[in-house]
Protein backbone atom coordinates (compact mmCIF):
# COMPACT_ATOMS: atom_id res chain seq x y z
CA UNK A 1 0.00 0.00 0.00
CA UNK A 2 2.01 3.01 -1.45
CA UNK A 3 -0.37 4.70 -4.21
CA UNK A 4 -3.58 5.82 -2.49
CA UNK A 5 -6.44 7.47 -4.34
CA UNK A 6 -8.89 9.38 -2.09
CA UNK A 7 -12.12 10.26 -3.74
CA UNK A 8 -14.03 12.86 -2.28
CA UNK A 9 -10.93 14.15 -0.78
CA UNK A 10 -12.03 17.90 -1.37
CA UNK A 11 -14.62 17.37 1.50
CA UNK A 12 -14.31 17.33 4.79
CA UNK A 13 -13.51 14.57 6.42
CA UNK A 14 -11.95 13.46 2.86
CA UNK A 15 -9.11 16.10 3.11
CA UNK A 16 -8.48 15.68 6.65
CA UNK A 17 -7.44 12.34 6.02
CA UNK A 18 -5.06 13.33 3.16
CA UNK A 19 -3.38 15.63 5.19
CA UNK A 20 -3.54 12.99 7.90
CA UNK A 21 -1.58 10.63 5.66
CA UNK A 22 0.91 12.93 4.14
CA UNK A 23 2.10 14.04 7.33
CA UNK A 24 2.17 10.20 8.45
CA UNK A 25 3.32 8.40 5.69
CA UNK A 26 6.12 10.44 3.88
CA UNK A 27 7.03 7.88 1.27
CA UNK A 28 3.03 7.89 0.65
CA UNK A 29 1.44 9.27 -2.41
CA UNK A 30 -1.64 10.40 -2.74
CA UNK A 31 -4.36 11.40 -5.37
CA UNK A 32 -6.98 13.12 -4.56
CA UNK A 33 -10.30 13.01 -6.69
CA UNK A 34 -13.06 14.87 -5.96
CA UNK A 35 -16.00 16.23 -8.49
CA UNK A 36 -15.86 19.40 -6.34
CA UNK A 37 -19.32 19.99 -5.62
CA UNK A 38 -20.78 22.62 -3.24
CA UNK A 39 -18.81 20.82 -0.21
CA UNK A 40 -15.61 19.80 -2.23
CA UNK A 41 -12.92 22.78 -1.30
CA UNK A 42 -9.48 23.65 -2.84
CA UNK A 43 -8.61 25.58 0.40
CA UNK A 44 -9.41 22.68 2.65
CA UNK A 45 -5.79 21.21 1.13
CA UNK A 46 -3.80 24.57 0.92
CA UNK A 47 -1.27 23.43 2.83
CA UNK A 48 -0.48 20.60 1.13
CA UNK A 49 -0.40 21.47 -2.58
CA UNK A 50 2.86 21.91 -3.27
CA UNK A 51 3.53 18.82 -1.27
CA UNK A 52 5.62 16.49 -4.03
CA UNK A 53 3.56 13.28 -3.10
CA UNK A 54 0.01 15.01 -3.35
CA UNK A 55 -1.92 15.17 -6.94
CA UNK A 56 -5.17 16.73 -7.78
CA UNK A 57 -7.78 14.94 -10.07
CA UNK A 58 -11.03 16.95 -10.66
CA UNK A 59 -13.41 13.92 -11.56
CA UNK A 60 -16.78 12.02 -10.87
CA UNK A 61 -16.70 8.84 -9.77
CA UNK A 62 -19.33 7.70 -11.59
CA UNK A 63 -17.34 8.62 -14.39
CA UNK A 64 -16.08 5.16 -15.38
CA UNK A 65 -13.47 6.53 -17.99
CA UNK A 66 -11.83 8.95 -15.59
CA UNK A 67 -11.53 6.75 -12.98
CA UNK A 68 -9.63 3.72 -14.72
CA UNK A 69 -7.39 6.19 -16.17
CA UNK A 70 -6.58 7.70 -13.21
CA UNK A 71 -5.86 4.69 -11.15
CA UNK A 72 -3.87 3.89 -14.55
CA UNK A 73 -1.89 7.17 -14.25
CA UNK A 74 -0.81 6.96 -11.01
CA UNK A 75 -0.32 3.04 -10.60
CA UNK A 76 -3.01 3.43 -7.61
CA UNK A 77 -2.63 0.15 -5.19
CA UNK A 78 -5.36 1.18 -2.56
CA UNK A 79 -8.91 3.57 -2.77
CA UNK A 80 -10.54 5.00 0.27
CA UNK A 81 -14.19 6.15 -1.12
CA UNK A 82 -15.27 9.80 0.84
CA UNK A 83 -17.17 10.42 -2.05
CA UNK A 84 -20.48 10.65 -1.29
CA UNK A 85 -23.58 13.40 -1.00
CA UNK A 86 -23.62 14.00 3.36
CA UNK A 87 -25.96 16.20 4.30
CA UNK A 88 -29.42 14.43 5.38
CA UNK A 89 -31.63 17.48 4.62
CA UNK A 90 -30.62 17.51 1.19
CA UNK A 91 -31.05 13.62 0.76
CA UNK A 92 -34.74 14.80 1.77
CA UNK A 93 -35.04 17.91 -0.48
CA UNK A 94 -33.42 15.68 -3.49
CA UNK A 95 -32.69 12.45 -3.66
CA UNK A 96 -31.33 11.86 -7.01
CA UNK A 97 -27.76 13.21 -6.16
CA UNK A 98 -27.50 10.83 -3.37
CA UNK A 99 -28.49 7.30 -4.53
CA UNK A 100 -26.59 7.93 -8.00
CA UNK A 101 -22.89 9.14 -5.85
CA UNK A 102 -22.93 6.72 -3.32
CA UNK A 103 -24.81 3.82 -4.91
CA UNK A 104 -23.34 4.22 -8.81
CA UNK A 105 -20.11 5.56 -7.69
CA UNK A 106 -19.40 3.04 -5.63
CA UNK A 107 -20.18 0.43 -8.07
CA UNK A 108 -18.13 1.91 -10.88
CA UNK A 109 -14.96 2.29 -7.74
CA UNK A 110 -15.18 -1.10 -7.11
CA UNK A 111 -14.70 -2.44 -10.56
CA UNK A 112 -11.82 -0.34 -10.83
CA UNK A 113 -10.70 -1.99 -8.01
CA UNK A 114 -11.40 -5.18 -9.67
CA UNK A 115 -10.38 -4.83 -13.08
CA UNK A 116 -6.82 -3.40 -11.87
CA UNK A 117 -6.50 -6.01 -8.79
CA UNK A 118 -6.14 -2.96 -6.14
CA UNK A 119 -4.98 -4.23 -2.97
CA UNK A 120 -8.11 -2.77 -1.27
CA UNK A 121 -10.97 -1.26 -1.13
CA UNK A 122 -12.12 1.04 1.81
CA UNK A 123 -15.38 2.76 2.17
CA UNK A 124 -16.17 5.07 4.27
CA UNK A 125 -19.77 4.68 5.93
CA UNK A 126 -21.61 5.96 8.59
CA UNK A 127 -23.61 4.87 11.87
CA UNK A 128 -26.99 6.19 10.02
CA UNK A 129 -27.11 3.21 8.09
CA UNK A 130 -28.40 1.43 11.10
CA UNK A 131 -30.86 3.62 12.12
CA UNK A 132 -32.79 4.56 14.89
CA UNK A 133 -31.45 2.85 18.15
CA UNK A 134 -33.70 2.22 21.13
CA UNK A 135 -32.09 3.08 24.76
CA UNK A 136 -30.19 0.46 26.71
CA UNK A 137 -28.19 -0.61 22.82
CA UNK A 138 -25.50 0.34 21.04
CA UNK A 139 -24.94 -0.98 17.22
CA UNK A 140 -22.84 -3.82 16.53
CA UNK A 141 -21.71 -4.59 13.03
CA UNK A 142 -23.82 -7.85 12.12
CA UNK A 143 -26.79 -5.86 13.01
CA UNK A 144 -29.29 -5.31 10.10
CA UNK A 145 -28.93 -1.94 8.42
CA UNK A 146 -32.09 0.15 8.43
CA UNK A 147 -32.05 3.61 7.32
CA UNK A 148 -34.66 5.70 7.39
CA UNK A 149 -33.39 8.80 5.08
CA UNK A 150 -32.00 8.75 1.60
CA UNK A 151 -28.96 9.60 2.43
CA UNK A 152 -28.57 6.28 4.91
CA UNK A 153 -30.05 4.30 2.28
CA UNK A 154 -27.79 5.29 -0.14
CA UNK A 155 -25.13 4.83 2.54
CA UNK A 156 -26.29 1.52 3.12
CA UNK A 157 -26.38 0.01 -0.43
CA UNK A 158 -23.10 1.23 -0.95
CA UNK A 159 -21.47 -0.98 2.05
CA UNK A 160 -24.48 -3.94 0.72
CA UNK A 161 -22.54 -3.76 -2.68
CA UNK A 162 -19.14 -3.48 -1.46
CA UNK A 163 -19.73 -6.25 0.68
CA UNK A 164 -20.72 -8.49 -2.23
CA UNK A 165 -17.86 -7.74 -4.12
CA UNK A 166 -15.67 -9.32 -1.37
CA UNK A 167 -18.02 -12.61 -0.69
CA UNK A 168 -18.79 -12.84 -5.02
CA UNK A 169 -15.33 -11.80 -6.39
CA UNK A 170 -13.10 -12.08 -3.53
CA UNK A 171 -12.48 -8.19 -3.47
CA UNK A 172 -10.04 -7.05 -1.08
CA UNK A 173 -11.95 -4.58 0.79
CA UNK A 174 -12.86 -2.87 4.23
CA UNK A 175 -15.49 -0.85 5.85
CA UNK A 176 -15.51 2.01 8.41
CA UNK A 177 -19.12 2.95 10.09
CA UNK A 178 -18.19 6.85 11.63
CA UNK A 179 -20.36 8.37 14.14
CA UNK A 180 -20.71 12.33 13.83
CA UNK A 181 -17.77 13.83 12.46
CA UNK A 182 -16.93 17.45 13.48
CA UNK A 183 -13.78 19.56 13.60
CA UNK A 184 -11.70 21.94 10.99
CA UNK A 185 -13.11 22.04 7.31
CA UNK A 186 -16.65 20.53 7.64
CA UNK A 187 -19.29 22.75 5.56
CA UNK A 188 -21.58 25.14 7.72
CA UNK A 189 -24.55 22.98 6.75
CA UNK A 190 -23.75 20.53 9.59
CA UNK A 191 -24.70 21.27 12.74
CA UNK A 192 -21.82 21.79 15.04
CA UNK A 193 -19.93 24.24 12.23
CA UNK A 194 -23.13 26.10 11.44
CA UNK A 195 -24.24 26.50 15.16
CA UNK A 196 -20.32 28.11 15.41
CA UNK A 197 -20.76 30.41 12.48
CA UNK A 198 -24.46 31.09 13.37
CA UNK A 199 -23.55 32.07 17.24
CA UNK A 200 -20.18 34.07 16.23
CA UNK A 201 -22.45 36.40 14.52
CA UNK A 202 -24.91 36.47 16.73
CA UNK A 203 -27.72 34.82 14.74
CA UNK A 204 -30.08 32.30 16.12
CA UNK A 205 -29.53 28.65 16.12
CA UNK A 206 -32.28 26.75 14.42
CA UNK A 207 -32.46 23.71 17.15
CA UNK A 208 -35.06 20.82 15.59
CA UNK A 209 -37.54 19.73 18.17
CA UNK A 210 -36.44 19.74 21.87
CA UNK A 211 -32.84 19.18 20.92
CA UNK A 212 -32.65 16.17 22.87
CA UNK A 213 -31.65 13.77 20.29
CA UNK A 214 -28.86 11.54 20.49
CA UNK A 215 -25.53 11.60 19.02
CA UNK A 216 -21.88 10.69 19.55
CA UNK A 217 -19.52 13.99 18.61
CA UNK A 218 -15.97 12.36 17.27
CA UNK A 219 -13.05 14.56 16.25
CA UNK A 220 -12.39 14.05 12.98
CA UNK A 221 -8.74 13.24 13.09
CA UNK A 222 -9.30 10.48 15.84
CA UNK A 223 -11.85 9.34 12.45
CA UNK A 224 -8.66 9.41 10.01
CA UNK A 225 -6.63 7.54 12.92
CA UNK A 226 -9.30 4.49 12.99
CA UNK A 227 -9.37 4.66 9.58
CA UNK A 228 -5.39 4.51 8.60
CA UNK A 229 -5.54 1.22 11.20
CA UNK A 230 -8.15 -0.12 9.78
CA UNK A 231 -6.54 -0.14 6.05
CA UNK A 232 -3.03 -1.51 7.77
CA UNK A 233 -4.61 -4.04 10.39
CA UNK A 234 -8.26 -4.61 9.50
CA UNK A 235 -9.60 -7.74 8.40
CA UNK A 236 -10.52 -8.07 4.67
CA UNK A 237 -13.97 -8.79 4.40
CA UNK A 238 -15.18 -7.06 8.15
CA UNK A 239 -17.03 -3.61 9.03
CA UNK A 240 -15.55 -1.54 11.93
CA UNK A 241 -17.77 0.94 13.69
CA UNK A 242 -16.01 4.03 15.02
CA UNK A 243 -16.78 6.17 17.60
CA UNK A 244 -16.69 7.65 21.18
CA UNK A 245 -19.26 5.47 23.46
CA UNK A 246 -20.15 8.32 24.73
CA UNK A 247 -23.63 10.27 23.85
CA UNK A 248 -24.62 13.14 24.26
CA UNK A 249 -27.93 15.38 23.87
CA UNK A 250 -28.05 17.83 20.64
CA UNK A 251 -28.87 20.77 23.33
CA UNK A 252 -25.90 20.05 25.49
CA UNK A 253 -23.85 20.15 22.50
CA UNK A 254 -25.09 23.70 21.92
CA UNK A 255 -24.46 24.61 25.43
CA UNK A 256 -20.82 23.51 25.57
CA UNK A 257 -20.44 25.43 21.70
CA UNK A 258 -22.19 28.27 23.36
CA UNK A 259 -20.40 28.42 26.79
CA UNK A 260 -17.04 27.72 24.28
CA UNK A 261 -17.64 31.16 21.97
CA UNK A 262 -19.01 33.42 24.92
CA UNK A 263 -22.26 33.48 23.43
CA UNK A 264 -25.48 33.83 24.97
CA UNK A 265 -28.54 30.60 25.38
CA UNK A 266 -31.42 33.36 24.25
CA UNK A 267 -29.64 32.60 20.59
CA UNK A 268 -31.30 28.95 20.66
CA UNK A 269 -34.50 28.91 18.90
CA UNK A 270 -36.33 25.14 18.73
CA UNK A 271 -38.28 25.15 15.15
CA UNK A 272 -39.53 22.40 13.22
CA UNK A 273 -38.30 18.70 13.76
CA UNK A 274 -36.49 17.39 10.64
CA UNK A 275 -38.71 14.31 8.66
CA UNK A 276 -38.09 10.99 9.86
CA UNK A 277 -35.22 12.63 12.12
CA UNK A 278 -33.41 9.34 13.86
CA UNK A 279 -33.73 9.71 17.74
CA UNK A 280 -30.45 7.95 18.73
CA UNK A 281 -27.78 6.76 17.39
CA UNK A 282 -25.23 4.48 19.25
CA UNK A 283 -22.02 2.74 18.20
CA UNK A 284 -20.58 -0.35 19.95
CA UNK A 285 -16.51 0.72 19.17
CA UNK A 286 -15.46 -3.04 20.48
CA UNK A 287 -14.40 -4.28 17.26
CA UNK A 288 -11.74 -1.94 16.17
CA UNK A 289 -11.04 -1.38 19.94
CA UNK A 290 -9.46 -4.51 20.02
CA UNK A 291 -7.47 -3.55 17.04
CA UNK A 292 -5.72 -1.03 19.84
CA UNK A 293 -7.43 1.85 18.45
CA UNK A 294 -9.38 4.36 20.88
CA UNK A 295 -10.68 7.75 20.66
CA UNK A 296 -8.01 10.85 21.89
CA UNK A 297 -10.88 13.32 22.41
CA UNK A 298 -13.76 13.44 24.35
CA UNK A 299 -17.19 14.50 22.09
CA UNK A 300 -16.58 17.79 25.15
CA UNK A 301 -12.91 18.16 24.12
CA UNK A 302 -14.50 18.34 20.55
CA UNK A 303 -17.06 20.18 20.18
CA UNK A 304 -15.01 22.89 22.09
CA UNK A 305 -12.21 22.20 19.85
CA UNK A 306 -14.23 22.48 16.59
CA UNK A 307 -15.63 26.05 18.07
CA UNK A 308 -12.45 27.09 18.12
CA UNK A 309 -11.33 26.46 15.36
CA UNK A 310 -14.23 28.40 13.47
CA UNK A 311 -13.62 31.06 15.35
CA UNK A 312 -10.46 31.46 14.35
CA UNK A 313 -10.30 30.81 10.71
CA UNK A 314 -13.51 33.13 9.84
CA UNK A 315 -11.40 33.60 6.23
CA UNK A 316 -12.10 29.85 5.31
CA UNK A 317 -16.03 29.72 5.87
CA UNK A 318 -17.00 33.45 5.58
CA UNK A 319 -16.82 32.87 2.13
CA UNK A 320 -18.60 30.16 1.70
CA UNK A 321 -21.69 31.12 3.69
CA UNK A 322 -22.00 34.46 1.53
CA UNK A 323 -22.63 32.83 -1.63
CA UNK A 324 -25.11 29.97 -2.60
CA UNK A 325 -25.41 29.13 0.66
CA UNK A 326 -27.74 31.72 1.38
CA UNK A 327 -30.04 30.95 -0.95
CA UNK A 328 -29.96 26.85 1.01
CA UNK A 329 -30.46 27.89 4.17
CA UNK A 330 -33.19 30.55 3.70
CA UNK A 331 -34.87 26.98 1.79
CA UNK A 332 -34.17 24.82 4.62
CA UNK A 333 -35.15 26.97 7.65
CA UNK A 334 -37.39 29.15 6.47
CA UNK A 335 -40.45 27.78 6.41
CA UNK A 336 -39.42 26.44 9.69
CA UNK A 337 -38.78 29.72 11.50
CA UNK A 338 -42.92 29.70 11.22
CA UNK A 339 -43.74 26.62 11.80
CA UNK A 340 -42.27 25.34 15.11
Amino acid sequence: MKNLMITGGAGFIGANFVLYVLNRYPDYNVVVYDKLTYAGNLDNLLTVKDHSHYHFVQGDICDTVVVNETVQKYDIDTIVNFAAETHVDRSIMNPDAFIQTSVYGTYVLLEAARKYKLERYHQISTDEVYGHIPPGYSSKETDNLVPRSPYAASKASADLLVQSYFITYNLPVTITRGSNNIGPYQYPEKVVPLFATNALDNEPLPVYGDGRQMREYQYVTDHCEAIDLVLHRGVIGEAYNVGTAVEMENIEMIDILLTTLDRPQSLIHHVKDREGHDRRYSLNIDKIGALGWEPRHTPREAIAQTARWYRDNEWWWRKIKSGAFKEYYEKQYGHRWQNK
